[in-house]
């Protein structure tokens, strides 16, 4: 077994002309762990997950995932490879069906042959398959973004503010899923602002302000962290 870490970050920059997004940001990653990515609105969190997923490329900095470069590799080429992520807002296929939203991811994502059904019962949807995704509730679109995302065989789930909008026991659904995800051997981070969400699926959160790491470790540790209380307060 490899003792690489599945995803490595050193030293990841990005500038958008004078506006530093992310600075020397490095962090590692391994198969089944869930980490969480926090901070205050434009720390960088999402610049993080765009530059993983390929959307942005870095300035500066290596990206390795499964003991592979990946600094110059496009997105769509980073989903066969084992990368997939969610958005904040899901947009689905709203003329499709639930089924057939799944079946695309499928076909253009993965390698290997997918069973859509299973995809849809993991998600908590097989009653909806064929209804318009246009019809679902918000909760029910997030969970669709994310089997859509499964569909395509990720090693490496990126997660972007799923818990957004979501009341408690739809949070407690989700959280639910998220960790059985990681016992199947999924790596996940998770972008997001819900703590008490967090706290449910990790106990490891990475912890941006203004592009840079302020905090890595536990997150009942961060929460008495001088410096992170404050980039959450203002000082």
């Amino acid at each position: 077994m490899s003792s690489e870490p599945l995803l490595a970050l050193d030293g990841i920059a990005k500038r958008f002309g004078g506006l530093v997004a992310l600075d020397r940001v490095s962090f590692n990653v391994e198969p089944g762990e869930i980490v969480g990515l926090v901070g205050p609105n434009g720390s960088g969190k999402t610049t993080a997950i765009n530059v993983i997923s390929g959307i942005y490329q870095a300035d500066s900095g290596s990206l390795h995932f499964a003991g592979q470069r990946i600094d110059r590799v496009p997105a769509f080429r980073r989903v066969p490879l084992g990368i997939n992520r969610t958005f904040q807002v899901p947009k689905p296929f709203a003329d499709m069906t639930v089924r057939e939203n799944v079946a695309v991811a499928a076909y253009f994502g993965a390698h290997a042959p997918v069973d859509v059904d299973a995809v849809l019962a993991e998600i908590d949807l097989g009653d909806h398959a064929d209804v318009l995704t246009s019809q679902l509730t918000v909760n029910q679109q997030k969970r669709l973004d994310l089997g859509r995302a499964l569909a395509t065989q990720p090693k490496l789930l990126l997660v972007d503010e799923i818990g957004a909008g979501l009341n408690p026991s739809e949070l407690g659904v989700v959280a639910d899923l998220l960790v059985r995800l990681a016992a199947r051997g999924i790596a996940l981070i998770v972008v997001e602002h819900v703590l008490d969400f967090l706290n449910r699926i990790t106990n490891r959160v990475i912890v941006l302000s203004a592009g840079r790491m302020l905090f890595e470790g536990p997150l009942e540790d961060a929460s008495r962290n001088s410096d992170v209380v404050a980039a959450f307060i203002g000082g």
